[in-house]
């Protein structure tokens, strides 16, 4: 009986350790995936941008160019106060079909004061009603 007892104690020692393999410790640690950039956070069109004349300014819309949606500026701006500078679309990485991204508008700040740009976002082939419109207001000092 004592022969069992010490043979099954020494089988399931045995199989304990190999269930669970030492673990050991990498010398160096070698990235298999790439960190996906981040978007810049979308401007909050609830809160005041403030800027300083003669600096640009970036506001950044949430888009998805995958879409066909694209934003546009509707209305007027004060061309004394600001001027667009440019615009680029940044897709959110990976990039995988559907996934969205931001537009980011730069204007640059040209005098002191108070204003408004508003942006509109058309879908594909209406260019006369937007889905949705956001209002920035924006102070210059």
């Amino acid at each position: 009986m004592k022969k069992f007892c010490f043979l099954l104690l020494a089988t399931v020692l045995l199989l304990g350790c190999a269930a669970f393999p030492v673990a050991t410790t990498p010398t160096s640690l070698i990235p298999t995936v790439m960190t996906p950039g981040t978007l810049p956070e979308p401007t909050d069109p609830t809160q005041l941008l403030t800027a300083k004349a003669g600096q640009n300014f970036d506001i950044v819309l949430p888009a998805n160019a995958s879409t066909g949606y694209r934003w546009q500026i509707i209305g007027t701006t004060d061309a004394s106060l600001v001027q667009s500078v440019g615009q680029e679309y940044l897709s959110a990485q990976p990039v995988m079909p559907g996934s969205g991204g931001v537009e980011v508008w730069t204007f640059s700040a040209l005098a002191p004061g108070e204003t408004e740009i508003q942006f509109g976002y058309f879908p594909p082939a209406n260019t006369t009603q937007p889905d949705e419109t956001v209002i920035i207001s924006i102070r210059i000092e």
